[in-house]
């Protein structure tokens, strides 16, 4: 392993290494068998699940709904979440070959970055369809319509793989000057730019305006649509009115909670903090992404029903 280990650290055009060395846990061997079993169970009930949630929206007429549509594009999103870093984890359980190629590191980091800055938008979309719902009723078929929603759709994943790709470019032109190893399970951004020896001003850049469109503004939206959306709330006479809207946003507030709640905790904790790093970073990559379903889409009557006849239908 050693020896591996340093044929990893030659660098490519004196600036780049040529590979990285995953270490993302202690080397407690009697622990491993317990890890990987932990992993790839839960790599496989999330893709299950979150599989089940695109089948049943898809072949399900009554859920060709707005709501619906970005649920569906959620647990897309949730799937890549976790096969972006689960898959290449077991792998290198399993053969105990924790090299990445320079290629591999870097394609992972964008898919990564295309899977977070579509969750962060579709939060905040999520929010304000339920801002529609509740404020603007009479309105909400006009407002958000079958087009402008794939519209919609389509330019969250546009912007987010354009994001993805000027990001990477920009961690590519910062030399790495430091160790290779990599104190993380994924080639994560935190993780590769702390082995850099000084960020470039392309990054610097790009690093500011993907926080502020993909983490400032898609959650100061999100906090503006509840405050309209509680202050409608508040006004309703009903108490049937108040609980029924009350539990239709409650899903989706425990799924906001839950995954800016780990990110904050993730990028806040110190350079030094491996172990909570590595803790923060398996709650919102492989946690989240099997909470998110159940939370937001198991507890949905339409789904549940559609789920139950799907189920029934099978011989």
């Amino acid at each position: 392993m050693k020896k591996r280990h340093s044929l990893c650290g030659t660098k490519l055009n004196n600036e780049t290494f040529a590979c990285f060395y995953i270490l993302p846990f202690s080397g407690e061997t009697r622990s491993k068998p317990f890890i990987t079993a932990f992993f790839f169970l839960i790599y496989m009930v999330g893709v299950l699940i979150n599989s089940s949630i695109i089948t049943v929206i898809c072949l399900e007429v009554q859920l060709h709904k707005p709501m619906y549509l970005f649920i569906c594009n959620l647990s897309i999103v949730d799937i890549l979440f976790t096969s972006v870093s689960v898959p290449k984890l077991l792998h290198m359980l399993l053969s105990g070959n924790h090299i990445v190629s320079s290629a591999q590191c870097y394609t992972q980091l964008y898919f990564f970055l295309t899977a977070g800055g579509v969750e962060e938008t579709l939060l905040f979309i999520l929010a304000y369809d339920r801002y529609v719902a509740i404020c603007k009723p009479l309105h909400y078929h006009q407002i958000l319509n079958q087009r402008i929603c794939t519209l919609i759709t389509i330019g969250i994943w546009a912007a987010a793989l354009l994001n993805a790709s000027l990001y990477v470019t920009s961690v590519l032109y910062m030399s790495s000057c430091h160790s290779n190893v990599i104190h993380q399970f994924f080639c994560d951004v935190k993780s590769l730019t702390r082995n850099t020896c000084k960020a470039t001003e392309m990054f610097l850049l790009i690093d500011g305006v993907e926080v502020l469109l993909f983490g400032v503004i898609p959650l100061l939206c999100t906090l503006i649509s509840y405050y309209n959306i509680f202050f409608v709330i508040f006004k309703m006479k009903s108490e049937e009115s108040r609980n029924k809207a009350f539990s239709t946003c409650s899903s989706h507030i425990i799924v906001i909670s839950l995954y800016y709640g780990t990110c904050l905790a993730e990028l806040l904790i110190p350079s030094y903090s491996d172990v909570f790093d590595i803790t923060f970073s398996i709650v919102y990559t492989t946690i989240t992404p099997i909470i998110n379903p159940v939370v937001y889409s198991l507890k949905n009557s339409s789904v549940q029903s559609a789920l139950l006849r799907l189920v029934k239908s099978k011989p």
